[in-house]
Protein backbone atom coordinates (compact mmCIF):
# COMPACT_ATOMS: atom_id res chain seq x y z
CA UNK A 1 0.00 0.00 0.00
CA UNK A 2 2.92 2.44 0.48
CA UNK A 3 4.47 2.17 -2.86
CA UNK A 4 0.84 2.48 -4.18
CA UNK A 5 0.43 5.62 -2.16
CA UNK A 6 3.83 6.66 -3.58
CA UNK A 7 2.53 5.89 -7.03
CA UNK A 8 -0.65 8.03 -6.61
CA UNK A 9 1.36 11.57 -5.15
CA UNK A 10 3.72 11.30 -7.68
CA UNK A 11 1.43 10.91 -10.64
CA UNK A 12 -0.84 13.51 -8.66
CA UNK A 13 2.11 16.04 -8.47
CA UNK A 14 2.92 15.37 -12.61
CA UNK A 15 -1.07 15.92 -13.25
CA UNK A 16 -0.78 19.17 -11.13
CA UNK A 17 2.80 20.36 -12.41
CA UNK A 18 0.79 20.06 -16.01
CA UNK A 19 -1.99 21.99 -14.99
CA UNK A 20 0.19 25.27 -13.58
CA UNK A 21 2.23 25.09 -16.86
CA UNK A 22 -1.24 25.89 -18.23
CA UNK A 23 -1.80 28.39 -15.27
CA UNK A 24 1.70 30.17 -16.15
CA UNK A 25 0.87 30.35 -19.50
CA UNK A 26 -2.76 31.61 -19.97
CA UNK A 27 -3.06 33.22 -16.46
CA UNK A 28 -1.55 36.54 -17.30
CA UNK A 29 -2.96 37.09 -20.32
CA UNK A 30 -6.27 36.07 -19.00
CA UNK A 31 -5.99 38.32 -16.03
CA UNK A 32 -4.77 41.17 -18.57
CA UNK A 33 -1.36 41.34 -16.80
CA UNK A 34 0.29 41.38 -20.07
CA UNK A 35 -0.66 42.42 -23.67
CA UNK A 36 -1.00 39.50 -26.54
CA UNK A 37 -1.65 39.89 -30.13
CA UNK A 38 -3.35 36.74 -30.08
CA UNK A 39 -5.48 35.56 -26.60
CA UNK A 40 -3.91 32.31 -24.88
CA UNK A 41 -7.32 31.19 -24.21
CA UNK A 42 -8.90 30.04 -20.42
CA UNK A 43 -8.07 27.65 -18.04
CA UNK A 44 -10.43 25.45 -19.53
CA UNK A 45 -10.12 25.87 -23.34
CA UNK A 46 -8.69 25.50 -25.90
CA UNK A 47 -6.78 22.20 -25.59
CA UNK A 48 -3.01 22.35 -25.54
CA UNK A 49 -1.18 23.86 -28.09
CA UNK A 50 2.03 24.62 -29.17
CA UNK A 51 2.90 28.31 -28.53
CA UNK A 52 4.58 29.33 -31.27
CA UNK A 53 2.44 27.67 -34.60
CA UNK A 54 -0.91 27.23 -31.96
CA UNK A 55 -1.53 23.26 -33.75
CA UNK A 56 -3.12 21.35 -30.70
CA UNK A 57 -1.08 18.72 -28.86
CA UNK A 58 -3.08 15.63 -28.76
CA UNK A 59 -3.27 13.85 -25.57
CA UNK A 60 -0.06 11.14 -26.16
CA UNK A 61 2.54 14.09 -26.30
CA UNK A 62 1.16 15.48 -23.26
CA UNK A 63 2.49 13.36 -20.86
CA UNK A 64 4.40 15.18 -18.22
CA UNK A 65 8.87 15.42 -18.13
CA UNK A 66 8.33 12.01 -20.78
CA UNK A 67 7.13 13.61 -23.96
CA UNK A 68 9.27 16.73 -23.29
CA UNK A 69 12.28 14.19 -23.73
CA UNK A 70 10.83 12.10 -26.32
CA UNK A 71 10.34 15.40 -28.49
CA UNK A 72 13.96 16.54 -27.51
CA UNK A 73 12.21 19.26 -26.55
CA UNK A 74 11.16 20.32 -29.57
CA UNK A 75 7.52 20.75 -31.26
CA UNK A 76 6.29 17.60 -33.41
CA UNK A 77 4.35 19.69 -35.80
CA UNK A 78 6.73 22.92 -35.91
CA UNK A 79 9.96 21.65 -34.26
CA UNK A 80 10.24 24.56 -32.60
CA UNK A 81 11.83 24.56 -29.27
CA UNK A 82 9.69 24.25 -26.33
CA UNK A 83 10.47 26.32 -23.16
CA UNK A 84 12.65 24.40 -20.31
CA UNK A 85 10.18 25.68 -17.84
CA UNK A 86 7.96 22.94 -18.71
CA UNK A 87 9.43 19.99 -17.50
CA UNK A 88 11.00 22.32 -14.32
CA UNK A 89 7.67 22.27 -13.66
CA UNK A 90 6.25 19.44 -13.85
CA UNK A 91 9.24 18.23 -11.77
CA UNK A 92 8.89 20.72 -9.18
CA UNK A 93 5.22 19.98 -8.94
CA UNK A 94 5.79 16.20 -8.17
CA UNK A 95 8.86 16.85 -5.69
CA UNK A 96 5.88 19.59 -3.77
CA UNK A 97 4.06 16.38 -3.48
CA UNK A 98 6.76 14.25 -2.14
CA UNK A 99 7.68 16.34 0.54
CA UNK A 100 4.20 17.17 1.63
CA UNK A 101 3.82 13.47 1.54
CA UNK A 102 7.25 12.74 3.23
CA UNK A 103 6.20 15.19 5.72
CA UNK A 104 2.64 14.55 6.81
CA UNK A 105 2.20 11.70 5.60
CA UNK A 106 -1.73 10.88 3.94
CA UNK A 107 -3.48 13.35 5.68
CA UNK A 108 -5.30 16.75 5.48
CA UNK A 109 -2.34 18.84 6.41
CA UNK A 110 -0.31 17.19 3.34
CA UNK A 111 -3.15 18.38 0.85
CA UNK A 112 -2.67 22.05 2.44
CA UNK A 113 0.81 21.62 2.29
CA UNK A 114 1.30 20.41 -1.32
CA UNK A 115 -1.09 23.29 -2.09
CA UNK A 116 0.34 25.89 -1.08
CA UNK A 117 3.68 24.66 -2.65
CA UNK A 118 1.88 24.46 -5.79
CA UNK A 119 0.24 27.78 -5.91
CA UNK A 120 3.82 29.26 -5.03
CA UNK A 121 5.35 27.62 -7.63
CA UNK A 122 2.91 29.23 -10.18
CA UNK A 123 3.47 32.61 -8.72
CA UNK A 124 7.32 32.33 -8.75
CA UNK A 125 7.05 31.72 -12.46
CA UNK A 126 4.60 34.46 -13.23
CA UNK A 127 6.66 36.43 -11.63
CA UNK A 128 9.82 35.78 -13.07
CA UNK A 129 8.90 35.85 -16.51
CA UNK A 130 5.88 38.61 -16.37
CA UNK A 131 7.21 41.05 -13.21
CA UNK A 132 3.60 40.36 -12.06
CA UNK A 133 2.05 38.55 -8.52
CA UNK A 134 -2.05 38.19 -9.68
CA UNK A 135 -3.86 39.07 -6.90
CA UNK A 136 -5.99 36.18 -8.41
CA UNK A 137 -3.76 33.69 -6.46
CA UNK A 138 -2.31 35.71 -3.72
CA UNK A 139 -5.47 37.09 -2.36
CA UNK A 140 -7.08 33.23 -2.09
CA UNK A 141 -3.72 31.87 -1.11
CA UNK A 142 -4.43 33.91 2.27
CA UNK A 143 -7.96 32.99 2.05
CA UNK A 144 -6.80 29.81 2.17
CA UNK A 145 -4.08 30.12 4.65
CA UNK A 146 -6.46 31.03 6.89
CA UNK A 147 -8.58 28.15 6.45
CA UNK A 148 -6.02 26.03 6.57
CA UNK A 149 -4.82 27.41 10.00
CA UNK A 150 -8.41 27.15 11.50
CA UNK A 151 -8.09 23.86 11.85
CA UNK A 152 -4.49 24.29 13.31
CA UNK A 153 -2.80 22.87 10.63
CA UNK A 154 0.62 24.62 10.56
CA UNK A 155 0.07 27.64 13.29
CA UNK A 156 -2.83 28.60 15.82
CA UNK A 157 -5.36 31.01 13.88
CA UNK A 158 -4.38 34.06 15.72
CA UNK A 159 -0.76 33.86 14.76
CA UNK A 160 -1.88 33.37 11.39
CA UNK A 161 -3.87 36.54 11.64
CA UNK A 162 -0.99 38.79 13.35
CA UNK A 163 1.47 36.89 10.59
CA UNK A 164 -0.95 38.16 7.31
CA UNK A 165 -1.66 41.94 8.50
CA UNK A 166 2.42 42.46 9.86
CA UNK A 167 3.94 40.78 6.57
CA UNK A 168 1.30 43.37 4.54
CA UNK A 169 2.08 46.04 6.77
CA UNK A 170 5.79 45.89 7.38
CA UNK A 171 6.31 45.29 3.32
CA UNK A 172 4.12 48.48 2.29
CA UNK A 173 5.81 50.69 4.50
CA UNK A 174 9.37 49.11 3.14
CA UNK A 175 7.84 50.18 -0.32
CA UNK A 176 6.60 53.29 0.72
CA UNK A 177 10.08 54.14 2.37
CA UNK A 178 12.00 53.08 -1.06
CA UNK A 179 9.46 55.07 -3.33
CA UNK A 180 10.32 58.28 -1.20
CA UNK A 181 13.75 57.90 -0.96
CA UNK A 182 14.78 56.69 -4.77
CA UNK A 183 12.00 58.34 -6.40
CA UNK A 184 10.63 54.92 -8.19
CA UNK A 185 8.49 51.95 -7.07
CA UNK A 186 11.23 48.85 -5.36
CA UNK A 187 8.43 46.36 -3.89
CA UNK A 188 4.94 46.39 -5.74
CA UNK A 189 1.75 45.54 -3.61
CA UNK A 190 2.06 41.94 -4.87
CA UNK A 191 5.16 41.51 -2.91
CA UNK A 192 3.39 42.72 0.25
CA UNK A 193 0.57 40.53 -0.87
CA UNK A 194 2.32 37.53 -0.86
CA UNK A 195 4.12 38.09 2.35
CA UNK A 196 0.74 38.54 3.73
CA UNK A 197 0.17 34.67 2.20
CA UNK A 198 2.82 33.46 4.25
CA UNK A 199 2.23 34.90 7.38
CA UNK A 200 -1.43 33.90 7.01
CA UNK A 201 -0.28 29.93 6.47
CA UNK A 202 3.29 30.21 9.00
CA UNK A 203 2.17 32.67 11.09
CA UNK A 204 4.49 35.91 12.19
CA UNK A 205 7.27 33.62 13.54
CA UNK A 206 8.21 32.62 9.81
CA UNK A 207 8.41 36.07 8.11
CA UNK A 208 12.29 36.91 9.49
CA UNK A 209 13.26 33.72 7.98
CA UNK A 210 11.35 33.64 4.70
CA UNK A 211 12.35 37.34 3.79
CA UNK A 212 15.78 36.76 4.94
CA UNK A 213 15.84 33.66 2.51
CA UNK A 214 14.09 35.26 -0.04
CA UNK A 215 16.27 37.71 -0.26
CA UNK A 216 19.34 35.41 -0.16
CA UNK A 217 17.68 33.66 -2.70
CA UNK A 218 17.37 36.16 -5.14
CA UNK A 219 20.99 37.75 -4.52
CA UNK A 220 22.14 34.46 -6.30
CA UNK A 221 19.95 34.70 -9.07
CA UNK A 222 21.28 38.24 -9.71
CA UNK A 223 24.87 36.87 -9.18
CA UNK A 224 24.05 33.73 -11.54
CA UNK A 225 22.64 36.40 -14.00
CA UNK A 226 25.79 38.57 -14.04
CA UNK A 227 27.61 35.68 -14.61
CA UNK A 228 25.90 34.19 -17.92
CA UNK A 229 26.81 37.75 -19.17
CA UNK A 230 23.40 39.90 -18.47
CA UNK A 231 24.06 43.20 -17.22
CA UNK A 232 22.28 43.94 -13.92
CA UNK A 233 22.54 47.61 -12.53
CA UNK A 234 21.16 49.75 -9.97
CA UNK A 235 18.43 50.16 -11.48
CA UNK A 236 17.13 46.84 -13.30
CA UNK A 237 13.75 45.19 -12.30
CA UNK A 238 14.52 42.09 -10.15
CA UNK A 239 11.75 39.94 -9.54
CA UNK A 240 11.38 39.37 -5.71
CA UNK A 241 8.61 36.81 -5.83
CA UNK A 242 10.59 33.46 -6.93
CA UNK A 243 13.10 34.17 -3.92
CA UNK A 244 10.02 34.90 -0.84
CA UNK A 245 7.48 32.55 -2.31
CA UNK A 246 10.16 29.72 -2.14
CA UNK A 247 11.97 31.29 1.24
CA UNK A 248 8.06 31.13 2.24
CA UNK A 249 7.40 27.69 1.37
CA UNK A 250 10.88 26.61 2.88
CA UNK A 251 10.04 27.94 6.23
CA UNK A 252 6.30 27.07 6.56
CA UNK A 253 7.89 23.43 6.34
CA UNK A 254 10.67 23.87 8.20
CA UNK A 255 8.94 25.26 11.35
CA UNK A 256 6.37 22.33 11.21
CA UNK A 257 9.68 20.29 11.50
CA UNK A 258 10.85 22.06 14.60
CA UNK A 259 8.18 21.70 16.27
Amino acid sequence: MSLFYWIVVLVAGAVIGSFLNVVIHRGPSMWKLIDDAAPRGTLIAPRSYCPHCRSQIPPWRLIPIVSYVLQGGRCAACSAKISVRYPLIESAGILIAAVAYLIFGLTATALFAAVLGWVLLALAAIDWETGFLPDMLTLPLIALGFAANLGGHFTPIGEALIGAAAGYIVFRLIGAGFQSFRGYEGLGQGDAKLVAAIGAWGGWQVLPFAIFAGSVLTLLAVLMMRALGKTVAADTAIPFGPGLCAGGYISVMASHLLV
